[in-house]
């Protein structure tokens, strides 16, 4: 499909090296800034799917910018600007190497493994008798280790600690950080008729400060449901309509697809993408209240380059 920005590699002046992950490429100039690209690259179920999703990058990368500037009062972050619809640059931080993972509402994979028959997640006792899409009596944290490559894990508070993966003095500072910023998303999706369901966050440190880095608060990080409706769909045990790749996720499900050995992804059609593109655009609107300006779209990636230049150039 034409008009997505699947890959990139470029060459900035002074950069060190560049990473790839599954859908940002993340360029590191320096000892100090990263340029971070939100490609359209989509995945699901650790897989990086074949085709490309239009305008997703953009969406990702402007909810996420929004987000970190509506958040900085609580904690610092590592933008510095947004110089490309599609690109932040910001500063480099050593990541934890935890991501913080909070849940309203039991759903998802949560749900998942409740509806097996397990009662505790990372670590937290879980109530009995409760169904699918209900709030949790307080926002629960279950942190995962970050992998490299793979699955990340789902791994309880004392084991991080006992593990040395970070201090108890730092891990309590993220709990409060991780309800706080949820505390504020909530806020936020409330006043645009949506429930922010759960998200994760990941945090790093420079000169011996927290920042929360990477994402936020966007249709790859969180789920959301709409509010309209909720009580009502839960009540009769219905499906909540909800924005989140969640949709991707059970597409690939019913098609026979959950990222294991042997299995063959979908045909993904040009309609197909372009219906995900739609649902991207649609969460965008939702959350930030205000309406999609679709960016240019042809020679993406020169686009993309030009504009941190002329950034870092400053």
């Amino acid at each position: 499909m034409e008009n997505v920005l699947k890959t990139t590699d470029f060459n900035f002046s002074g950069q060190t090296h560049v990473y790839h992950g599954k859908v940002r490429d993340v360029y590191f100039i320096g000892n100090d800034i990263l340029a971070m690209v939100a490609t359209d690259r989509i995945s699901a179920f650790d897989v990086i799917l074949p085709e490309g999703i239009p305008y997703k990058g953009q969406v990702l990368n402007q909810i996420a910018s929004k987000f970190l500037d509506a958040t900085s009062d609580i904690l610092p972050n590592w933008k510095l600007a947004s110089p490309d619809p599609m690109a932040t640059v910001g500063l480099r931080c050593e990541p934890f190497k935890v991501e913080m993972v909070i849940r309203g509402y039991l759903t998802g994979s949560a749900w998942r493994e409740y509806k097996s028959g397990k009662r505790t997640l990372c670590g937290i006792a879980l109530p009995e008798g409760m169904k699918e899409n209900q709030q949790f009596p307080a926002p629960i944290i279950t942190p995962t280790t970050k992998a490299d490559e793979g699955h990340d894990e789902n791994i309880s508070k004392e084991e991080i600690i006992a593990q040395g993966l970070v201090s108890r003095e730092d891990y309590e500072q993220l709990e409060y950080y991780t309800q706080a910023l949820f505390q504020r998303g909530t806020e936020i999706a409330a006043k645009n008729g949506l429930i922010l369901v759960d998200t994760k966050y990941e945090f790093g440190k420079k000169d011996g400060k927290i920042y929360l880095i990477d994402e936020i608060h966007t249709p790859d990080s969180s789920r959301y449901f709409y509010s309209s409706g909720y009580q009502e769909r839960f009540e009769k045990n219905e499906e909540q309509k909800q924005l989140s790749k969640e949709f991707v996720r059970k597409w690939l499900m019913e098609n026979g697809f959950q990222g294991k050995e042997g299995q063959k992804i979908p045909e993904m059609t040009t309609e197909y993408c372009e219906s995900v593109s739609g649902r991207y655009i649609e969460l965008y609107e939702k959350i930030t209240g205000e309406k999609f300006v679709k960016s240019e779209q042809s020679n993406i990636s020169e686009r993309i380059k030009k504009n941190i230049e002329t950034y870092l150039n400053k």
